[in-house]
């Protein structure tokens, strides 16, 4: 009896020692360390290099948009952030830039990110609607504060930039008056008689031509020397003036 008794405890001391073993090859390993870095940090982050883009600006800047969202799970270390810009974007209206996310100089993110900048400066727009072919008066235009992301081409600073000039396309009410949108009015015509100029600190001579082109003062055209039939290159003075340069 003694035997058997001894027999059935070792069997059941194996029993537990088996168990045992079995229950610590199932249990979970310990999680490693890990960074929990918040949305409000990642959008602080782009904020900041977005600020920076735009300074140069010297307008008003406001971010209006940036398309990230949710909190990132990073491994442990120390966490960096990049933000890219295309090359030619000049910080101002919307963009896709690069966010590039390091730990300890590692990267472990890397995503796009869609952004939208306001950016207001001081520019010259239209008092009224402008019809093309007018030719601008200060009373056509005012200064106001617009977006840079409307003036597509350039934008005047002073209306005295434009007045003089002429519309070469309709322009709306309080839109940007775009120095792409504006001409030179000509004052000489493609075939009108001019008297050709060309003179120095000597010498100082004549002759009468005609225009081959259309131009305002400082425009060069083709003019032919009647005298000679010979086309020759020539700056406009004023409506019946061309001088040639030598």
């Amino acid at each position: 009896m003694r035997l058997l008794k001894a027999m059935r405890l070792l069997a059941a001391a194996a029993s537990l020692s088996l168990c045992a073993t079995a229950f610590a090859a199932t249990a979970p390993a310990p999680q490693a360390a890990q960074n929990l870095v918040t949305e409000a940090t990642v959008r602080a982050a782009i904020s900041d290099y977005l600020m920076q883009k735009a300074a140069p600006l010297a307008a008003r800047v406001s971010v209006k948009k940036i398309g990230f969202n949710g909190d990132l799970k990073l491994p442990a270390g120390k966490v960096s952030f990049e933000v890219v810009a295309p090359e030619r974007w000049e910080g101002y209206g919307n963009a896709s830039v690069a966010l590039v996310v390091r730990v300890d100089d590692q990267v472990k993110r890397n995503q796009t990110v869609q952004v939208e900048v306001e950016a207001l400066a001081d520019m010259v727009v239209a008092a009224r609607t402008l019809e093309r072919g007018e030719v601008l008066l200060a009373s056509d235009l005012s200064v106001a504060k617009r977006d840079l992301s409307l003036a597509r081409g350039g934008y005047l600073k002073e209306p005295d930039e434009a007045v003089g000039l002429r519309v070469k396309s309709t322009m709306r009410a309080n839109t940007p008056v775009r120095k792409d949108n504006l001409e030179k009015v000509p004052v000489v015509k493609s075939g009108q008689m001019v008297t050709i100029l060309a003179e120095n600190d000597v010498v100082r001579v004549t002759a009468s031509g005609r225009a081959k082109g259309a131009g305002a003062p400082g425009d060069v055209i083709t003019v032919q020397n009647l005298s000679s039939q010979k086309e020759i290159a020539a700056r406009v003075v004023d409506a019946a003036t061309v001088k040639v340069d030598f």
